[in-house]
């Protein structure tokens, strides 16, 4: 590339600094919009499809898969039912079931759900690095009424191992419905970026037996007394997240539960469920994707009004440029080099409006679902958009570039007065 056409480029930027500083907007509002948008889709899609939390399957009441795992793996519905505790005990004896942890809901504390269960969770957790509570705090005693909380309910309610809190019936935090029970925060979970973040765990005897509770086991009310054992005919939960030992395991019982069976629903794998959620609402991707292609197309049509509109008043200067020397492709090339470098700064900058959208969506989605993105993952977004911003600059600038190539020499160089 010569020096020259450089020149040309820098003295016409300066010269017509208002309109290439809004052209660079606009084009970093596209660019920034379309990255966001497919990098958005793509880690949503891949933490909900792919972020099952370690295990492959969910057991629960009879009903929808979907509502299923929505609940027991992301804690975004309502429980669909209970299942018998003998169900969850014959699963989890079964050769092909690794770990089978129950779940029981149905509570909350300020607003974020209580999960009664086991320490299996914890101690056998089946995810990469496993569960674990930060320095100073223990996991929950069985028999106790101890609890631990997940890293955003502490950040977000302030408390601490040592101190109490009240569980209230239902799943919002709503005056006058609090159990006469008070637990004693024991732990605080280590941050995992995911749903469990945003629980807090008590054992699940402590969901049995909490004031006000009653258990259906048998089809009849049962209210468990103080000090006397529950009969398992009684004990019933909501959901039992499964690790299982191979695919095959899965289909036997998938085969057993969901095609054979009446009492339960078996959701596997986990992921599959909320794939074909993310297909029946796959419409929304792409109305979106068709707003950022829009987007870009007026970025485009602005890179070539602001170029094009300036071509009349530089007739005189791409006369005096020819007089002196220039070619016709040298002056045209000027221009092609103008929209190319408008775009790449405002490509540049649209980075920085990536991460503003992405920043944001991070705190939308972790605040909702508790599901973690990163605005700094790697995504073939981030260098497709740039570049494909790029060349559409450049294709932008052919129709100026042409008007240049065009400029009468003779006509323009007589003196305006």
């Amino acid at each position: 590339m010569r020096p020259g056409l450089m020149l040309i480029v820098r003295r016409s930027l300066r010269q017509h600094a208002l309109s290439t500083s809004v052209t660079v907007v606009s084009v970093a509002l596209a660019c920034g919009l379309v990255m966001a948008v497919f990098a958005i889709k793509r880690q949503s899609y891949d933490a909900f499809t792919g972020g099952a939390q370690g295990f492959d399957a969910v057991l629960g009441a009879r009903g929808s898969q979907l509502q299923l795992v929505l609940n027991a793996v992301f804690h975004l519905e309502t429980s669909p039912g209970n299942i018998p505790w003998q169900l969850y005990e014959s699963v989890e004896e079964d050769p092909g079931v690794e770990l089978a942890v129950p779940y029981a809901v149905g509570d909350s504390y300020e607003g974020f759900r209580i999960i009664g269960t086991t320490t299996d969770l914890f101690t056998r957790f089946p995810g990469e690095g496993g569960l674990t509570v930060t320095s100073g705090g223990r996991l929950f005693t069985a028999d106790a009424k101890e609890a631990v909380v997940g890293s955003v309910v502490a950040q977000r309610t302030g408390v601490r191992a040592g101190d109490h809190l009240e569980p209230s019936h239902g799943l919002a935090d709503v005056e006058g419905k609090a159990h006469d029970d008070e637990y004693t925060v024991v732990g605080v979970l280590a941050p995992t970026n995911s749903p469990l973040d945003r629980l807090v765990f008590i054992p699940i005897e402590g969901v049995f037996r909490m004031s006000g509770h009653v258990l259906r086991g048998t089809g009849r009310n049962y209210r468990p007394e103080e000090g006397v054992e529950i009969p398992d005919e009684h004990r019933e939960v909501s959901a039992v997240m499964l690790k299982l030992a191979d695919p095959q395991a899965g289909m036997f019982l998938d085969q057993a539960i969901n095609r054979q069976g009446t009492r339960a629903t078996l959701a596997w794998p986990i992921g599959r469920s909320m794939a074909d959620l993310f297909e029946k609402i796959g419409w929304v991707n792409q109305v979106l994707e068709l707003v950022a292609y829009f987007v870009v197309v007026v970025a485009a049509g602005t890179i070539l009004a602001s170029l094009y509109n300036t071509m009349h008043e530089r007739r005189r200067e791409f006369a005096i440029l020819r007089a002196l020397g220039a070619r016709r492709r040298t002056v045209s090339s000027a221009i092609v080099l103008e929209a190319t470098t408008i775009t790449a700064l405002g490509a540049l900058v649209g980075y920085a409006v990536y991460a503003v959208i992405l920043g944001v969506a991070f705190v939308i989605v972790r605040e909702q679902t508790g599901v973690v993105l990163q605005v700094f993952k790697p995504d073939q977004a981030l260098w497709l958009t740039p570049l494909g911003m790029v060349v559409l600059g450049a294709l932008a600038g052919l129709l100026p570039a042409i008007k240049a190539y065009r400029t009468d020499v003779a006509g323009n160089l007589t003196p305006t007065s």
